[in-house]
């Protein structure tokens, strides 16, 4: 099906973006002594780090135009969205999100650094980053911030406009069962949307936030929404749910 190609996609995805982080905070915290990282290994990590969640705003966009499809047009899903499209799509996401950021970061790296080399974040932000500088740089840090709000609203406005739409097409069923069905198979995608969304447009749209609320903020996207993904999609499984309830019903 689609919606499992779409899937496999944002599994890998997730593994990968997980790794660009997390593998290196929880050894700079094991260390007892102060860590250093290189000007190349920094802005490799926060190349990858922020194409990933681009790909990631993508993908999720993606995945509600597959809803919007399997509910709305149910007779022509299988020819709309035909297994070569969505692979298609799902490559063409990953493209688009490695190449969003390229420009403003190469911009980055170009900025004379000769403040503090301190960074008070656990990876490569462009707060801290864009903070260190002692050249003022108005024009790349408009073009950073204007390029996340795209990458952030752009997706998160046509996803809000596909399940708008949605609900109409759902309000319009008579059997109520086949409205729970159908609500169903949207669940778990609005979760995961609610989650990534509400903690980034904290942290990337909104550039003056503290430091302290930015890294608590950016750990819980980039570390805890994807620990909770898997979960979330695991739970549309009967025998997952199963599972689940007599786990804790055993505890209980």
């Amino acid at each position: 099906m689609p919606m499992y190609i779409l899937l496999g996609s944002f599994s890998g995805l997730e593994m990968c973006y997980v790794t660009t982080s997390c593998p290196r905070m929880l050894s700079d915290l094991a260390s007892p002594a102060p860590v250093t990282i290189s000007f190349q290994g920094c802005f490799l990590q926060f190349y990858f780090f922020f194409s990933m969640g681009t790909t990631e705003s993508f993908l999720l966009a993606a995945m509600a135009l597959d809803r919007y499809l399997a509910i709305c047009h149910p007779l022509r899903y299988p020819v709309l969205m035909s297994p070569q499209f969505c692979c298609g799509l799902a490559a063409f996401c990953w493209f688009c999100g490695f190449l969003w950021f390229l420009v403003p970061i190469v911009l980055i790296s170009r900025l004379r650094f000769c403040g503090s080399k301190h960074l008070d974040h656990f990876l490569c932000d462009p707060g801290p980053l864009l903070a260190s500088s002692c050249s003022p740089a108005p024009g790349t840090e408009l073009a950073f911030y204007s390029l996340s709000s795209i990458a952030i609203f752009g997706p998160f406005l046509f996803i809000v406009t596909s399940y708008i739409m949605v609900l109409q097409a759902v309000m319009r069923l008579p059997s109520v069962a086949r409205r729970k069905k159908a609500f169903s198979t949207c669940t778990s995608h609005l979760a995961v949307v609610s989650l990534f969304y509400g903690s980034i447009m904290v942290t990337y749209v909104v550039p003056e936030a503290s430091g302290g609320s930015n890294k608590i903020v950016t750990l819980f996207y980039s570390v805890v929404t994807p620990l909770l993904n898997p979960l979330i999609y695991s739970l549309r499984n009967q025998e997952m749910k199963e599972a689940l309830k007599r786990t804790l019903l055993r505890r209980s």
